[in-house]
């Protein structure tokens, strides 16, 4: 983790790219595809990391940036629901300290030194729904998604025992949407991957994984098939709403039907909030289902609509986490593997072991310096640490389990994937493959970047799809996309095919003609591009979407581009705003080598890349300037006003500063325009804005 205090501006923005980028990355492993690669401590730390720089450097927080956003999009597989009030999240803390702040603050906000009454509901590890109901009627079902907008499991959710699909009770509101989470407890989460083991089938990571997989089924059948349970902690849109406190509708639901979790407590003081904390911590393993901490929720309903909301989080409620779960055992061997940019990573193979109920059979070892520093060794006892991960990491060595003879681990100087030199730069904690694309590692992660989403997006090829396309010899670099179509062949009942011996993709297991027909149209539909998507989609070593725009904006087409880095003139490239000695290096770099000038032949051959139009007003009268939107806008929606602020060269930014020129007002403004007051920036109102824009 970087020094926070060191970062310069230009190091901040980069590092807030990568952070968006990699955190949007794991929202998506996780929320859409239910298979996160990175532990829960990991991410929590990657969040943490990007809020800090966001506090130093406000005027950089991006549109895309993590502390905007719940969740991930919607699978396409599913219909989509939008929610009528939003699904969001919680803040997180990890101690005491942390604890004691937040009751502090709701005392100091709310203007009181008097306790405050909380309840504590253990937070369960499962997924998040909504149930909607229309007099008494379960008429629909949706997944959290983005917060805005979820999946469709209607006839999912009408499966799990325990959710009424019609309540009678005469004072239920007209219409009710009940929120909680759905879970599988510990004993069925075995039992399904016991048989899974049977039937040849790949077993679950964790019970939050087999509960989002069974859940988010298009088959509703599988999912009844799996024993799912569910609880009610909170609700959405309501007709009516007759209780007073968080306490009085959860004693509501229970009488209306609804399962509620029989851990929550009313707590009167911060004593008893900490006392409920340990209590949970030291009873978790004994539980029939995960949880992974405690969510607080001041009780009163009143005083939770004087505390309002932050930015994406209630400021009457918080997340308390517990601590990373651990255990000891032997590390068998120590893999390297090779990722997109040539990045060596160490990863321990472990003797099972059974941490919180998930068997953990590997950890991150990160770098060679965390080996060094650990002094990690083949045969050595270890503690893993997780918190619900799928990958864990090693704590520490038990050095009074050494073996004698055990040897220091070296790190391999030759990557293990294509034995080119694995070199080390002195700014750098890893070790780097100098095999480029001709290491086949490296090639099957950049197809994966190429087709993923901010790139080429091309639905159909997932992950698992490109290893099996390039470990078959079907796909060895992007270019190849574009002769799929042409290599596939015709049907083989097709007897005037003049390529009956192609590649039939039909006729794959788990395929079909529809499935190999979307794929050729997904493939098709990218054969024009836009220069910032393909930029990006290169995969150029520390450039992202947002640099791959700035690019885009300052060379206006790719020939030009390319042709200027391959030659190394990198005036105009280091003289633009976000873009560093190192980062133009790397850039250099990779147009001085042939197979990427290869690659790049093919794939021109194959794309038209769109010269980029700057539609940007640079002679408005927001030209250049730092704006913030607050509060509700009547006129427009809040994206369609800072597209509009975009469109005419401002740069928008979510939070305030000294830096902030504007703050746009709108109606139910929150704590930025007080900020804004408190630093004497001027606040605009909607009439105001549109007037300044000239749209008055």
């Amino acid at each position: 983790m970087p020094d926070i205090s060191t970062l310069s501006k230009e190091q901040a923005a980069q590092e807030l790219e990568r952070l968006a980028k990699e955190i949007a990355k794991s929202d998506e492993a996780y929320y859409q595809h239910d298979d996160p690669y990175l532990t829960d401590a990991e991410y929590d730390r990657l969040k943490h990391l990007n809020e800090e720089i966001e506090k130093k450097y406000p005027d950089l927080v991006r549109a895309d940036s993590p502390s905007k956003r719940v969740g991930a999009p919607v699978k396409s597989d599913f219909k989509k629901i939008t929610h009528k009030v939003p699904m969001l999240s919680l803040a997180d803390i990890f101690s005491e300290e942390e604890l004691a702040d937040f009751v502090k603050g709701v005392q100091k906000f709310l203007n009181t030194d008097k306790d405050i009454e909380f309840t504590a509901e253990p937070k369960m590890d499962g997924l998040s729904f909504s149930a909607r109901y229309e007099n008494g009627i379960l008429v629909s079902g949706a997944t959290r998604g983005d917060g805005k907008t979820g999946e469709d499991i209607t006839d999912n959710l009408k499966v799990i025992k325990g959710l009424p699909h019609k309540v009678e009770a005469a004072d239920f509101p007209q219409v009710m949407e009940m929120r909680g989470e759905v879970y599988m407890s510990k004993a069925d989460f075995f039992a399904l991957n016991e048989k899974n083991k049977e039937e040849n089938k790949k077993p679950f990571a964790n019970p939050r994984n087999a509960a989002a997989g069974s859940l988010r089924q298009l088959d509703a059948g599988i999912t009844k098939e799996r024993k799912l349970s569910l609880l009610v902690y909170t609700w959405g849109e309501v007709s009516k709403v007759s209780w007073k406190s968080q306490s009085e509708f959860l004693k509501k639901v229970e009488e209306w039907g609804f399962p509620v979790n029989p851990y929550n407590r009313l707590c009167h003081n911060l004593g008893e909030i900490i006392e409920s904390y340990e209590n949970l911590l030291n009873n978790r393993a004994d539980l029939a289902y995960d949880i992974d901490g405690i969510v607080y929720k001041v009780n009163s309903l009143e005083l939770q609509a004087r505390l309002g909301f932050l930015t994406r989080t209630p400021r009457w409620a918080i997340a308390h986490k517990f601590p990373a779960e651990q255990a000891v055992t032997r590390i068998d061997n120590i893999r390297v593997q090779v990722g997109r940019t040539g990045a060596l990573t160490p990863v321990a193979d472990l003797e099972p072991i059974n941490v919180g109920g998930v068997m953990v059979s590997h950890a991150t070892l990160h770098n060679e310096d965390e080996i060094k520093r650990k002094d990690i060794r083949i045969g050595d006892y270890v503690v893993i640490q997780r918190a619900g991960d799928v990958i864990p990491q090693v704590v520490s060595v038990v050095l009074e389990k050494r073996a004698s003879g055990l040897k220091e681990y070296e790190f391999p100087k030759t990557c293990p994937e294509c034995g080119a030199h694995a070199i080390r730069e002195e700014d750098e904690a890893v070790r780097r493959c100098t095999g480029g694309l001709s290491c086949p590692a490296q090639a099957i992660e950049r197809i994966k970047h190429f087709v993923s989403r901010e790139a080429f997006n091309i639905e159909g090829l997932g992950s698992k799809i490109v290893e099996e396309f390039f470990n078959e010899g079907i796909l060895q670099n992007p270019a190849d996309i574009f002769t799929l179509e042409e290599r596939n062949g015709g049907q083989e009942d097709d007897l005037f095919s003049s390529n009956r011996d192609g590649l039939h993709l039909e006729n794959r297991e788990g395929w079909g003609k529809k499935s190999a027909d979307n794929l050729f149209k997904a493939i098709k539909s990218r054969k024009e591009i836009s220069l910032p998507r393909f930029i990006y989609a290169l995969g150029i070593r520390q450039v992202g979407a947002a640099t791959s725009l700035l690019i885009a904006k300052n060379y206006g087409s790719f020939n030009n581009f390319m042709e200027k880095m391959r030659i190394g003139d990198t005036e105009k490239l280091v003289s633009i705003d976000g873009i560093g000695e190192a980062m133009a290096k790397d850039i250099t770099e990779f147009f001085k080598e042939e197979h990427n000038l290869r690659i790049i032949a093919k794939l021109l051959d194959y794309v038209k890349v769109e010269d980029f139009e700057d539609t940007t007003d640079y002679n408005s009268p927001l030209s250049g300037k730092t704006v913030v939107f607050t509060g509700t806008l009547e006129q427009m929606t809040r994206a369609e006003a800072k597209a509009k602020a975009l469109s005419l060269g401002a740069k928008v930014a979510g939070s305030v500063s000294g830096s902030t020129d504007y703050v746009i007002m709108g109606s139910s403004a929150g704590s930025k325009a007080q900020k804004a007051q408190d630093l004497g920036v001027k606040i605009l109102s909607e009439e105001e804005f549109l007037s300044l824009i000239g749209q008055r």
